[in-house]
């Protein structure tokens, strides 16, 4: 059964670009344009990891790592961020939210579907 993956990032394009890569790949993937929406999605269902942008309007990564580590049901969902931002402080901020990895943009398709098979095996 393929591996189910939830892509969050406020640029369709982007979530365009991750789901495709991720489908070809085998992975079965939803998406949702920003953390309000994505807690929409995880609330009826179950996921094995996570992938989600750091600035996002309505709720930003940071905020929905945090909403997504509160929930008993969501705790141990492997969370990605894949942002433009390669700021040291905010990868600080994403690890002490409960981050499992970080990606930056631009990215290749190849290194994607590495790290999603490395915390996703």
């Amino acid at each position: 059964m393929a591996k189910r993956i939830l892509t969050v990032d406020d640029s369709k394009t982007m979530r365009d670009m991750v789901s495709f890569t991720l489908r070809k790949a085998g992975f079965d993937v939803a998406e949702a344009e920003d953390g309000n929406k994505a807690l929409a999605v995880l609330g009826g269902a179950s996921f094995d990891l996570i992938i989600t942008d750091l600035n996002m309007p309505n709720m930003d990564g940071i905020t929905l790592i945090k909403s997504v580590r509160a929930d008993a049901k969501h705790r141990g969902v492997p969370i990605l961020i894949l942002t433009t931002e390669s700021d040291s402080t905010k990868k600080s901020d994403g690890k002490a939210a409960g981050a499992t990895g970080w990606l930056v943009k631009p990215f290749s398709p190849e290194k994607l579907v590495e790290l999603v098979q490395r915390v996703c095996p």
